[in-house]
């Protein structure tokens, strides 16, 4: 027995006025698969072309260790000149990924090769970001400080997404104040002894190739594993909903700072205790 996961609907592509009729309006996510055919980086890019552009840049890197409290919000864990990055991701598997790399103010020159879909999301213009990874590397399942409303464009290979929506977060043994589900899930061959509650989680699976185009509504947790290496680009547009932007707001200005300011008062004790929170909480309501 897996998850309870639907495959998320695809289209080849669509209207602004379907997109916002059919996924948008009710919150449900899709794959286009031919959105971005006629933007040069469907051509262009490659790990090859990021190395040739981006190569003597140093990234910074992230792999799956668990949150320790000594860790600054998003702190990278290594940093590597993308040359050698996109060398050790072709030559064997590694848990090292990038993510959230401003290509708009680390490489202006990339913007020349994507546009921004008019789908009526009203996108971000300054924050489109880069994310790689190697060979079964993958993110914890978590959802996005801004609850956004978010497009997720797939480059070089394939790629495994798990996405569940907002409120499913009862089931899925979410951190308190953190973005997170508990880090012992593992998503990809869950243990529904050890997590019982993730048995009544009602989600969406599919798996992105080069040039597909993935809708994730506002808030959606969602858990990504490199099947092969390969890279991804998102852009945001805000949540229209207002209860789910007065939860961005409240995530950015209060939940954080609450959160670092424990992490320095209590240390590891602080991480510990959210983390059995989670457990407590979530099988309580399994009563």
């Amino acid at each position: 027995m897996g998850l309870n996961l639907k495959q998320i609907e695809r289209v080849k592509t669509i209207s602004k006025k379907d997109f916002i009729q059919n996924y948008v309006k009710p919150q449900k996510p899709v794959v286009i698969e031919h959105l971005i055919d006629d933007w040069p980086a469907y051509k262009k890019w490659s790990l090859a072309y990021m190395k040739e552009v981006v190569g003597d840049k140093v990234v910074p890197l992230y792999d799956d260790r668990p949150v320790d409290y000594k860790d600054g919000f998003n702190e990278a864990h290594a940093n590597m000149k993308m040359s050698d990055y996109v060398d050790l991701l072709e030559k064997e598997p590694t848990k090292y990924r990038i993510f959230l790399y401003n290509i708009l103010k680390e490489v202006p020159k990339l913007q020349q090769d994507f546009k921004f879909p008019d789908l009526g999301l009203g996108l971000l213009k300054k924050l489109p970001m880069l994310f790689f990874g190697g060979t079964d590397s993958y993110t914890f399942m978590h959802y996005d400080i801004d609850l956004a409303n978010i497009l997720h464009f797939h480059f070089h290979g394939k790629k495994e997404c798990i996405l569940f929506p907002y409120e499913e977060k009862e089931h899925l043994y979410k951190v308190p104040y953190s973005l997170i589900t508990h880090e012992s899930i593992d998503f990809a061959n869950p243990d529904f002894e050890k997590w019982p509650a993730l048995k009544n989680a009602k989600g969406y699976i599919t798996n992105l190739e080069h040039g597909n185009t993935l809708y994730m509504p506002e808030g959606y947790w969602h858990y990504m594993r490199y099947i092969t290496p390969g890279f991804s680009m998102s852009m945001r547009g805000l949540a229209r909903n207002p209860k789910r932007l007065g939860q961005a707001i409240y995530n950015v200005f209060v939940m954080r700072n609450i959160d670092n300011l424990m992490r320095r008062l209590q240390g590891q004790k602080w991480i510990d205790k959210k983390n059995e929170r989670a457990i407590v909480e979530t099988n309580k309501k399994l009563a």
